[in-house]
């Protein structure tokens, strides 16, 4: 028979687990929410210009927002590109045809973009003005990454622990 300390131990350690997972998925899914609809507010703010001047005035704010150049990514500047103008179609004509068209370009940008080090998600969490505190509490910026945020998390908040002094 486990003793009580044990068994809350036990519980406590599995619990913790299940709510990093949890929290590093709703960290992952919300910053990519979060991206999405940034790109369907700013494509429908300069869609009046057209789509080529619109295409080219939502990816220099995207760049802007996440505090980088265009000749940054070089590599993977097509596919930014691609992706915006996929969001511009579906502004113009929402339709089922249209978001298969921006879930496509999504899935190119990520292939083109995403490493073992980072994700598409991850750049939105680290590198965006608009960033929701709460996602640097599950996974900091690495250094450089978010170097407008002086108040930046540091660490999981789960690996803030009591003093010292209280682990006797």
């Amino acid at each position: 028979m486990t003793h009580m300390l044990d068994d809350f131990s036990q519980n406590a350690d599995r619990a913790i687990d299940e709510m990093k997972t949890a929290a590093r998925t709703a960290r992952r899914d919300h910053a990519a929410a979060e991206l999405v609809r940034h790109m369907l507010l700013t494509t429908r703010k300069f869609a009046p210009l057209g789509k080529d001047k619109a295409v080219e005035a939502v990816v220099a704010d995207w760049l802007g927002a996440w505090h980088l150049q265009r000749g940054d990514w070089p590599e993977i500047a097509a596919e930014m590109e691609a992706l915006t103008g996929a969001f511009y179609d579906y502004c113009m004509e929402p339709s089922d045809v249209a978001d298969q068209a921006v879930r496509a370009a999504w899935l190119k940008l990520k292939a083109v973009h995403d490493t073992e080090d980072r994700t598409l998600e991850d750049q939105m969490a680290w590198r965006s003005v608009c960033a929701h505190g709460w996602w640097g509490d599950v996974s900091p910026a690495p250094d450089g990454y978010r170097d407008h945020d002086l108040g930046r998390a540091t660490s999981p908040f789960w690996d803030k622990a009591c003093p010292p002094e209280c682990l006797g």
